[in-house]
């Protein structure tokens, strides 16, 4: 069995798309998944699969919480060694003693155009920091996302893709979980 990660974007986030921990357990037994756990209550789903290929997974998840819940969720899965190979590209390995300033947007392709991306000037943010790396978005803000220009810049340069993203300590708490 291969393990999995689903990503479910908006999950519980002030106020909106409820989906209780409990649901997410449900949901994922129903779909025959074995050896599930759920951390936090923000959308992430740690499993065992048969081998099903990440982006069906994602397509059965999103479409059964539209059909279950009324919900359109965008769903990103990663199976355990795409979150290993994530976690080990990390180009900020400096901030890991600080997780909460580093972050990974997770993608569900390789953007096709990066343009507004690449115009960024790094300089006119720093300290703060990205890098793309294939399907995986690094962002290091030691003096926090919430108050970042470059984070606020960064989403709102538009990649093309579905995106969802997590903090450092809950990616590696996922591929904990993922690999245990």
């Amino acid at each position: 069995m291969t393990r999995q990660i689903a990503l479910l974007r908006g999950i519980n986030v002030g106020g909106h798309n409820s989906f209780p921990k409990a649901k997410q357990l449900e949901l994922a037994a129903s779909l025959g998944f074995e050896d599930v756990s759920v951390l936090l209550q923000t959308g992430n789903i740690v499993f065992a699969d048969p081998g099903t290929p990440p982006e069906a997974t994602a397509r059965v998840i999103h479409d059964r919480i539209a059909a279950e819940l009324g919900l359109t969720v965008p769903v990103l899965v990663r199976t355990a060694d795409e979150l290993a190979a994530a976690v080990a590209a990390n180009p900020f390995p400096e901030a890991v003693p600080e997780p909460k300033s580093l972050h990974v947007t997770f993608l569900s392709a390789v953007p096709a155009d990066t343009s507004r991306l690449d115009a960024l000037d790094p300089a006119a943010f720093a300290p703060d920091r990205f890098r793309l790396i294939g399907r995986e978005l690094y962002l290091c803000c030691p003096g926090g996302i919430g108050r970042s220009k470059l984070a606020d810049a960064v989403s709102r340069a538009p990649l093309g893709v579905t995106a969802t993203a997590r903090n450092w300590n809950t990616v590696t708490k996922l591929l904990a979980l993922a690999t245990a």
